[in-house]
């Protein structure tokens, strides 16, 4: 059968891996994913991510693309996949794209979501996918921190020390807290995000509306370009890449 290239959606609880990118020792989703699709083809198969996400962060939808030759149809890669993927990992859907698409380099904006459970006490059910705070913020003070972010900005403050971006500045669309539900929840989207920017934002932000400091302190902070003014990092648990937009998609 010809080669094609696949597009693929991805879905994961990425509680019990090491994060995405293969590692020579340690569970990683893209080390399930191409063991899977070794499986399939009999031979190994790279593939290509949007976006790496790291030890612990969820994906709703992620993206990859491979290049195949199995004889499976395009659009029923995700039944055979998952016949041989953990069950915290799940293929949704799958088309065959051009074959210059590339998951990483033609995104044009990933959107990420960060949960929190508020309240006295843990919820068990939620405890692998929401940080527990057991003050409820001040959703219009988060907001007012929120709105700061949005626009073509130096993220430098934000990026973790293992960083290795070329350049720093990263064009924010939207940036807002709201609740949904039991949970309050932090959603960003951006063209592109720094390593452990986005819980870098949530952890100063949350700590931020702790302690009154407002959106005066926080643009003071994003334009210093200094990693230490950053509040403590928040913990992954609650991070989720809910999807990525590609050309002629809806934001």
């Amino acid at each position: 059968m010809e080669r094609r290239n696949l597009r693929m959606t991805l879905s994961y609880d990425g509680t019990d891996f090491l994060g995405w990118e293969r590692q020579a020792e340690g569970r990683t989703v893209q080390g399930v994913v191409e063991a899977a699709l070794a499986e399939l083809h009999g031979r190994p198969v790279d593939v290509s991510v949007a976006g790496r996400t790291d030890s612990g962060v969820h994906a709703l939808g992620q993206v990859i693309n491979f290049r195949t030759d199995a004889s499976v149809p395009d659009e029923r890669f995700p039944y055979a996949l998952n016949s041989l993927l953990p069950k915290d990992v799940r293929a949704l859907r799958s088309q065959r794209v051009s074959d210059a698409f590339h998951a990483r380099f033609d995104a044009i904006a990933r959107v990420y979501a960060y949960y929190f459970q508020t309240g006295e006490f843990e919820s068990p059910i939620d405890r692998r996918f929401a940080w527990h705070l057991r003050r409820e913020p001040s959703l219009p003070a988060l907001n007012s921190l929120a709105a700061v972010l949005v626009g073509t900005h130096d993220f430098t403050t934000f990026a973790a020390a293992g960083d290795s971006s070329q350049s720093r500045v990263r064009d924010i669309l939207t940036a807002a807290f709201y609740r949904e539900g039991p949970h309050m929840v932090f959603r960003i989207m951006g063209n592109a995000f720094l390593y452990r920017m986005v819980r870098s934002l949530v952890g100063t932000m949350i700590g931020f509306e702790a302690e009154g400091s407002g959106p005066v302190r926080m643009r003071e902070i994003l334009t210093a370009r200094e990693r230490e003014l950053a509040g403590p990092t928040a913990p992954p648990t609650g991070l989720f890449l809910v999807k990525v937009v590609y050309d002629g998609e809806p934001l």
